[in-house]
């Protein structure tokens, strides 16, 4: 029988080691958060000051808004065409869902057969968008008479793949203790939304203006999330946090970046897009 050295002790668990950010990404991370917060204060502030302004702003950005392609509030247009206003109420409407199902912090993308039906979705959405395209020139074939209810609802399609196949990666990003689970885990999960599309499609047709107000005001919504979202992960690797956050105080300089991004993107392309309007007289 082998002996036992008394003067071996059991030695305690190490701690787990602690990720720290080095003193000069600290100051970094505090000058780019205090330099966040003004650009979005600033954003948040500037002209025009109704909700639906700031709005058609975001649009503008990021959308063509043809007036024929968009549904209308009254004689005012959607802040974004039909499409898009689709596309990031179907954001907001998978965000919804995941965060109900407690889908916060998944980092691992859907199973095979889910993932086949969200390629369906964008594929969907890219061949009616396609078809639509083609109506602008007058000779070229195009399969059907595109119409505004399905160009929503293959951005409704769309907007949920985004989110879903977006939403795990950002966590993977953001969070040091990400969940190891799908954001979707079966097809049935996928397929329960789908009657909730069709009540925002019936939504839309409805002509109730304050339902119309509010959705008109979600679909903006949605843009500012999916872009911060984006924005977020970027600016997780500019400071160098990527897997850093435990908690939502630690992930707020991240959050904070990106939503400064989003306000610089936005802003930028509202500038852009007005010059080449009024260099080249564009139509839209």
């Amino acid at each position: 029988m082998p002996s036992l050295e008394h003067n071996e002790t059991p030695q305690p668990p190490r701690p787990t080691e602690v990720r720290r950010i080095p003193t000069p990404r600290k100051k970094l991370t505090l000058v780019l958060f205090a330099l966040s917060v003004l650009i979005i204060l600033f954003f948040v502030s500037a002209p025009p000051a109704q909700l639906l302004g700031k709005a058609d702003v975001v649009g503008y950005a990021v959308c063509h808004r043809i007036p024929a392609r968009s549904f209308s509030l009254g004689d005012r247009p959607f802040p974004l065409c039909a499409r898009c206003t689709g596309t990031f109420l179907g954001v907001l409407l998978g965000l919804t869902a995941m965060l109900l199902l407690r889908r916060k912090r998944v980092s691992r993308l859907p199973p095979p057969l889910v993932l086949g039906v969200l390629v369906l979705f964008i594929g969907f959405w890219g061949f009616d968008g396609l078809n639509s395209y083609m109506t602008f020139f007058p000779d070229a074939p195009h399969l059907y008479e595109p119409r505004n209810w399905l160009r929503m609802t293959t951005g409704l399609l769309n907007g949920l793949a985004l989110i879903i196949l977006t939403w795990p990666i950002f966590n993977f990003t953001l969070w040091r203790n990400p969940a190891r689970e799908p954001a979707i885990r079966t097809i049935w999960e996928l397929l329960a939304l789908l009657p909730v599309v069709a009540l925002l499609v019936l939504a839309v047709h409805s002509e109730w203006y304050p339902l119309l107000y509010a959705l008109a005001l979600l679909s903006g919504a949605g843009v500012v999330v999916i872009l911060v979202i984006i924005h977020s992960m970027i600016g997780a690797v500019i400071l160098g946090r990527e897997g850093y956050a435990q908690n939502w105080l630690q992930a707020l300089p991240v959050l904070a970046l990106g939503g400064a991004l989003t306000t610089l993107q936005v802003t930028v392309m509202v500038f852009l897009r007005f010059y080449l309007t009024m260099k080249f007289g564009l139509p839209f």
